[in-house]
């Protein structure tokens, strides 16, 4: 559903069950599907007679999707993010729709001048209608890439942007994957052998959810212990959210050794190692990892283990050998820096009528640095990306070539298995010029976006070719991979990489460029994997489109009236040094967004990453990144038995540490200690209650949370009232010193000077 997507190398998508023992080569069964886990999930019975596109669809979907889209977006710009996903729309419209079906008429409805008719109540509310609502909701919570664009130009570049131009390009990146999805949806959708595990998740909670369910003695439905969670985190938030704002970061060690750079360095939370540091604050857990109870413990195991070796050994090892210099900066922080310390200026090295890079103001100035944990997270990122290659290639490479060789088989035949069955047999199928309409409008919408407005964009049409094309290459290996595996290789990477060795020196250029090749693969195998779940569930496949097109539209137009409102109306947003006490608006993500359009796009790779620049020793992390999966394998062929060393997950464990530095020390230990709790202690002492209850107290508790920070806001916060002033209201960790850099002579505000 993609409903925890996060930008990086490896999608969150990656953390679900990974790896299956699937007999490719073994009989199938006749009348059901090839994959053992699908015939285990999905029912192969299907009731063509039940109404899907139905007016409780129309309302509860729109709404559902505008709201998690206006409180995602709303949640992006904060100090603690928080991401909604559709899962809390999925429990909260079951009662409700439940409700329209006991309450509204069932009398039918002339539309005016039309001969069309309907009703607002057509019979009980269906297991389809909640499938197409969550969709809906889907396209809500996924994000909108292109929106960093415009928060950087405004918010961080302090230029402007046309409106219209704005709003074409966050449309454009969204709609342009359709018309990818199109072209390859019969390998992709209606192949027996591109299960896409992730939809067996969904598939389970929604058979959950419409099973009857009967108050357990002494205990609570589904629906009662989700509203009693929810109020509980509704009410609690207020303490973190307004009253006590420290409460989301403790750092004790700071507390205790006020006036010690060193110890503040490794206690702090926010600015550093976060040793002994804690939130108690469900944002601070749930805001930059997702939600720790919706990830398997195998992938939690990774990830923590990728957390400790870099932030642990690699990084102050790095950082107290002094490393590129590291002792002259921040040990955390996202920010660019000059050869003296400072942030980089920025504007000393660009043109400002052009918008582009000043070659005389550079070798004038200063070569580009970064802080030592934001360098390595680029090393990590080069290594994601190549790991991700060979472990796929060594892990399930056989799997899927031999699923591939028979989905090349099945498309030829009209029957597949029996679900295709059903689907070809029940309803049409959409029509190919549906997709292909888009593609073109939306390409063509692009090229105005792009070469029009006095190219604001600075992306050329060859440049918008190139990266259509590099999307449109990668959407079916890519998706061959994530269909079988759940592993999606991002472009995000390369795609800046290769237009910031064509076209230097144009930031926007670069961005726009990364947006239209990496999010229109995304968007497209997200498309493709909510119309696997369609398929699933035996939803019309033109009922489908229209959702996924309707609620792409109504979700980015959100998004961006969201993001447009709030950049013009909270006077310094993203500016913490300009920004009242206890104001939570600091856009962490958008800081990093905005620095790699420096890297990227302003400096170049070219003086970035090679002799040129600080950092050439970085491209040594593509051949680590590729060799590293290979131990692994060698171990699992010797040692078949031990199943355990297929849980050991390269491309996860390498790209466990990739949300820093915009996700904190003390997100990655909140975060982790409850998903070991859950997933591990839970799970394994408590599994009944585990499989009852985690998903739903994961939905509560993103409710409630949401609920009050928008209370908080629309009642206090607009109007300049931050809580109460006291020690609490400080949204910081209390460490002061962590920020210093420890060179001798280096100034930096609020720190001594060695």
């Amino acid at each position: 559903m993609g409903s925890f997507d996060e930008d990086g190398v490896t999608k969150t998508k990656a953390l679900e069950k990974h790896q299956t023992d699937i007999d490719v080569n073994g009989g199938e069964e006749v009348n059901d599907n090839p994959i053992e886990e699908v015939r285990l999930t999905v029912p192969i019975t299907d009731d063509p007679s039940q109404p899907v596109l139905t007016f409780r669809t129309w309302i509860l979907g729109i709404t559902s999707c505008g709201l998690l889209a206006f409180v995602n977006q709303f949640f992006g710009y904060r100090q603690n993010q928080l991401s909604v996903g559709s899962v809390s729309a999925q429990i909260l419209v079951l009662p409700i729709g439940k409700l329209m079906a006991a309450t509204l008429p069932t009398k039918q409805m002339r539309v005016p001048f039309t001969k069309w008719s309907f009703s607002l109540n057509p019979g009980p509310f269906n297991l389809k209608e909640h499938v197409l609502i969550t969709i809906f909701a889907g396209c809500g919570a996924s994000g909108v890439y292109a929106v960093n664009i415009i928060t950087i130009v405004k918010a961080f570049y302090n230029r402007s942007l046309h409106p219209v131009a704005a709003m074409l390009l966050v449309q454009t990146t969204q709609l342009l994957g359709y018309g990818w999805a199109g072209i390859f949806r019969k390998y992709l959708v209606d192949s027996p052998y591109m299960w896409w595990p992730s939809n067996l998740v969904q598939v389970s909670l929604f058979r959950a959810l419409h099973e009857k369910e009967r108050r357990p003695k002494g205990g609570l439905t589904r629906l009662q212990f989700f509203l009693l969670v929810f109020v509980s985190s509704f009410g609690y938030y207020i303490i973190p959210g307004y009253l006590f704002p420290s409460l989301s970061a403790l750092s004790f060690v700071c507390l205790i050794w006020k006036d010690s750079i060193t110890a503040q360095k490794l206690g702090s939370g926010q600015h550093g190692l976060g040793i002994g540091s804690f939130g108690l604050d469900w944002s601070t857990v749930a805001g930059f990892l997702g939600s720790p109870l919706a990830t398997p413990f195998f992938a939690i195991a990774n990830i923590l283990a990728g957390y400790f070796l870099f932030l642990y050994v690699l990084v102050p090892i790095a950082y107290w050998s002094n490393a590129f210099e590291a002792k002259k900066f921040p040990l955390f922080s996202s920010k660019t820096f000059d050869s003296d310390g400072q942030v980089y200026n920025i504007t000393r090295i660009l043109n400002d009528k052009a918008f582009d890079l000043n070659e005389i103001g550079y070798r004038n100035y200063s070569k580009l640095y970064v802080s030592v944990i934001f360098a390595y997270i680029y090393g990590l990122s080069f290594a994601t990306l190549m790991a991700s290659i060979s472990h796929v290639a060594l892990f399930e490479g056989k799997t899927i070539w031999e699923m591939w060789k028979k989905t090349a088989a099945a498309v030829n035949d009209k029957f597949g298995d029996v679900h295709t069955r059903l689907m070809k047999k029940n309803y049409e199928a959409v029509p190919q010029w549906w997709f292909q309409a888009i593609l073109v409008l939306t390409f063509a919408l692009s090229l105005y976006a792009c070469e029009g407005f006095g190219k604001q964009l600075q992306l050329p049409w060859w440049g918008l070719l190139l990266a259509c094309g590099m999307a449109f290459f990668f959407t079916l290996p890519v998706g061959v991979i994530q269909a079988t595996t759940n592993l999606q290789t991002g472009l995000n990477v390369i795609t800046e990489l290769v237009i910031g060795y064509m076209y230097p020196g144009k930031p926007l250029a670069n961005v726009t460029f990364k947006t239209y090749g990496y999010i229109s693969m995304s968007q497209a195998l997200s498309f493709l994997g909510d119309f696997k779940l369609g398929h699933y569930m035996k939803v019309p496949p033109k009922s489908m489109f229209i959702v996924q097109l309707v609620g792409t539209l109504v979700a980015s137009t959100a998004y961006f009236g969201t993001a447009w409102w709030l950049l013009t109306s909270i006077d310094h947003i993203c500016n913490p040094s300009l920004l009242p006490e206890g104001s939570p608006w600091t856009c962490p993500g958008d800081e990093v967004f905005y620095n790699a359009s420096i890297i990227w796009g302003v400096v170049g790779p070219l003086r970035m990453f090679t002799n040129y620049g600080n950092y050439p020793q970085m491209n040594w992390f593509f051949l680590i990144g590729f060799l590293a999966p290979f131990p692994g394998w060698l171990l699992s062929r010797k040692f078949p038995e031990k199943k355990w060393i297929k849980n050991i997950h390269m491309p996860i464990l390498l790209g466990g540490p990739l949300n820093l530095p915009s996700a904190k020390a003390v997100n990655y230990t909140s975060w982790a200690a409850v998903g070991i709790f859950f997933n591990y202690y839970v799970f394994r002492r408590y599994k009944g209650w585990w499989a009852r209850h985690n998903y739903i107290l994961s939905a509560a508790l993103d409710a409630g949370v949401a609920f009050m920070a928008i209370m908080i806001y629309f009642a206090l916060q607009s109007n300049d009232i931050f809580g109460p002033q006291w020690w609490g209201l400080d949204s910081t960790d209390h460490c002061p010193l962590a920020k210093c850099p420890i060179a001798p002579g280096i100034k930096a505000d609020g720190c001594p000077v060695l």
